[in-house]
């Protein structure tokens, strides 16, 4: 075992803050991307667990979130024409008024809810693969609908309860787990329970496209046939893109821009400070240990390299507890019904810069080897 390894072990309580200082800083940034990414998810959960292959949007989209142009219908003829195509359906949906028959004494809730439609036939592009045969008997029963278990209290219902939707009494006849939406309760009903309530798709547009093809490894290949035959009518995704591009057009918002910049920002300012003064701290309290090692002979660049292994050593624990920390608050998230994302390139992000924090809070205590003079023993 190394110095700096054992120093770190028998001394903990010296280098605590450091640790804790440098998990702050890593749950700061990425309990934020994993709340602004899981609301983004939340907005596209029909979409990342269908079993559709490709995805066909306006031309001009680069995501989900900024496109607003929809379909003409007369696309989906020609998407038809490629002969590795098996299946084209468009996403219906819309937005409804939603109100409950509260309990005598209660008070009506009323609130603006996003309606999502399903297709109830086996094998249909637009049937979630997590949704099981009895999701399915539940929503074939006209005007029944399906809402995530986390949107109970606001919606101010129960399973079986009836409420209006646009005028019309419907059922809640299923829960949902994993489709909690922060910004506003989605309900899952049927094509035909959305016709029934008023909200029928226009008969010349659509919305996105979902695509399944014989060979889903074909995908690729697929999607840069169909954007050739489209003539830029429209625009083909593999499902794999199209959940990227609406990641990174979230974390583009301006506004969550701002957010995300001021909290790395925050988070190196508390790391650096916290872990360099601790560093610093830790170090000048063993300045006797450290002069006694120069007296011995050990050079001042061996001294150098043990405080810069110690800084590592830090970072690495400082990992851990960070993981730790995201962990406990994605429970609590789930728990609260706020959605948690986090994606693998903000996670190695957030490691590479807390070891840079490491280290650079290492380089900065190095100064203090100044004092570890071995004269200073003899006073």
């Amino acid at each position: 075992m190394s110095l700096a390894l054992s120093t770190l072990i028998y001394e903990w309580r010296r280098y605590l803050a450091a640790v804790i200082a440098l998990a702050f800083s890593g749950l700061l940034i990425l309990a934020e991307v994993g709340m602004f990414v899981g609301i983004g998810k939340s907005f596209t959960a029909t979409i990342d667990r269908s079993p559709a292959d490709i995805m066909i949007t306006a031309p001009r989209a680069e995501s989900l979130m900024n496109d607003n142009a929809g379909l003409p219908r007369r696309i989906m003829p020609l998407i038809f024409m490629h002969p590795e195509v098996t299946q084209v359906t468009d996403m219906a949906g819309s937005g409804a008024m939603f109100r409950n028959f509260p309990p005598p004494g209660k008070k009506v809730k009323e609130d603006y809810v996003q309606l999502m439609a399903v297709d109830l036939e086996p094998g249909a592009v637009t049937w979630p693969t997590d949704f099981g045969p009895n999701l399915r008997v539940a929503l074939s029963e006209p005007f029944s609908f399906a809402v995530d278990e986390t949107a109970l209290k606001q919606l101010g219902i129960k399973l079986g309860d009836r409420a209006n939707l646009n005028g019309h009494v419907v059922k809640l006849r299923a829960l949902l787990h994993n489709y909690a939406n922060v910004n506003r309760p989605m309900l899952m009903l049927s094509r035909d329970t959305l016709r029934l309530v008023g909200q029928s798709p226009d008969p010349d547009r659509s919305g996105p496209l979902m695509v399944r093809i014989r060979n889903p490894e074909r995908a690729l290949v697929v999607r840069d046939q169909l954007n050739v035959l489209g003539h830029g009518q429209f625009r083909a995704w593999t499902r794999a893109e199209l959940a990227k591009a609406n990641d990174q057009a979230l974390m583009k918002e301006q506004i969550i821009g701002i957010m995300m910049n001021f909290t790395i920002a925050l988070g190196v300012f508390i790391g650096v400070g916290i872990t360099w003064q601790t560093l610093r701290g830790a170090i000048l309290a063993n300045i006797k240990e450290f002069a006694s090692l120069r007296a011995l002979g050990v050079s001042v660049g061996s001294l150098r390299r043990v405080v810069l292994e110690l800084a590592f050593w830090v970072g690495v624990v400082g990992l851990l507890a960070t993981g730790l920390f995201v962990w406990g608050v994605a429970q609590l998230g789930e728990a609260g019904g706020v959605p948690m994302d986090f994606p693998p390139g903000y996670i190695v992000m957030s490691i590479v810069l807390l070891m840079v924090i490491a280290i650079g809070s290492g380089l900065l205590s190095l100064g203090v080897l100044k004092k570890s003079q071995p004269a200073d023993l003899l006073r």
